[in-house]
């Protein structure tokens, strides 16, 4: 873990904000700037109550895909038109392409020309950011993740200038929210807090926010799948979830997240159930390395454990708790690609690297099997 005294930054959004009901002032701040035509980039299922963002008529770009590739980014793109202001309306899909769209909407330049850190272009439209799910906290980020088909690996871009304007945070928009889905972008919400815990870059400035995060997802997950009204805990899996992106701009995730995207990019399962999948086992194998940590989120998730077996029986009795079944085999992995999907997770240095045990292609093989 970084010393107290290492010199770290956190960006967040100018304006944020959050609680039941905050949606109803979209519609005054869109005014408030002069924008008058706003571009809303959305899943399916959230383009058809578009009429709950306020705004009247709008351009919608409504086809958002789980795990978005390349093809539908240019898509969102290309439908951008003239569009003065982007708003993301969804999960971590819909708000991480409005990112990108933010930034390359009227330009020349295509994902490969500004991906990695720092190389997107100053945009020229604002950007709100609005989530529908509490797990990927990607509307306090500057960071977007695209899928390209030719490689299946996930293609990262960040920069300031895809840090949102205004996110507005309602948990009265996850209500919604089916009961599964609810317990898999809890989980990956709490993910992200782990992993930035247990971190070889973890700060204390950021552990405050990881760890009321995880506590956060220990006290309210359960309620919240089992009572989808509970509107307290949903607030509170809410408050989780822009906790963890908050953890992810300084410090970012490690092997939970670099095993579980194989699962997203060649399989295509949503990101939250593929690290709800992964996470038992990741944090069982870094428990030696921190193991003080690891007793502490074990006890916040009511689980408490101790050494690599039992850290993973508990980690996985949290998520069963929630209805999810944890076999890989029950998701439609095949077990023949489990080999090529560990060469895939183990080239993932920009997140291994920071894991605190270095995990060899062998050992995310065994993670895979112990998964399957």
């Amino acid at each position: 873990m970084q010393a107290i005294d290492k010199a770290i930054e956190i960006q967040r959004p100018p304006v944020v904000r959050f609680g039941v009901g905050t949606l109803d002032s979209l519609a005054g701040w869109v005014a408030q700037h002069g924008y008058r035509a706003p571009f809303v980039v959305a899943d399916p299922v959230n383009a058809a109550r578009i009429d709950r963002l306020g705004l009247g008529e709008v351009t919608l770009f409504g086809e958002v895909v789980p795990e978005p590739d390349l093809t539908n980014l240019a898509q969102a793109v290309a439908a951008a038109g003239n569009a003065d202001v982007v708003i993301g309306f969804g999960g971590g899909s819909a708000m991480d392409l409005a990112k990108l769209v933010a930034v390359l909407a009227g330009t020349d330049l295509t994902l490969h020309d500004i991906s990695g850190p720092g190389r997107a272009p100053a945009r020229k439209r604002g950007l709100v950011q609005i989530p529908t799910t509490a797990g990927t906290g990607s509307e306090v980020g500057t960071r977007a993740l695209v899928t390209d088909p030719a490689t299946m690996a996930k293609v990262a871009t960040e920069s300031v200038h895809m840090l949102a304007d205004l996110a507005i945070i309602d948990p009265a928009l996850t209500v919604s929210v089916p009961p599964h889905v609810t317990a898999a972008t809890g989980v990956d919400a709490m993910a992200h807090c782990v992993e930035a815990y247990t971190s070889r870059r973890a700060h204390p400035l950021i552990d405050a926010y990881a760890l009321q995060g995880i506590e956060l997802v220990g006290k309210y997950l359960r309620r919240a799948v089992e009572n989808g009204e509970d509107l307290e805990a949903r607030a509170g899996l809410a408050l989780a979830a822009f906790y963890g992106g908050v953890c992810l701009g300084p410090v970012n995730t490690t092997s939970g997240h670099a095993v579980a995207y194989p699962l997203g990019t060649r399989h295509k399962l949503p990101h939250g159930i593929a690290n709800a999948l992964i996470f038992p086992h990741t944090l069982a194998a870094n428990a030696a390395a921190v193991p003080e940590k690891t007793r502490t989120i074990c006890a916040a998730l009511g689980h408490p454990a101790e050494g690599v077996d039992a850290v993973r029986a508990a980690a996985t009795a949290f998520c069963e708790s929630l209805g999810l079944d944890m076999h890989l085999s029950a998701h439609g992995v095949p077990e023949d690609d489990l080999a090529k999907m560990a060469r895939d997770a183990h080239a993932i240095r920009r997140l291994l690297d920071w894991n605190p045990v270095d995990l060899s292609e062998a050992d995310i093989l065994a993670i895979y099997r112990a998964a399957f």
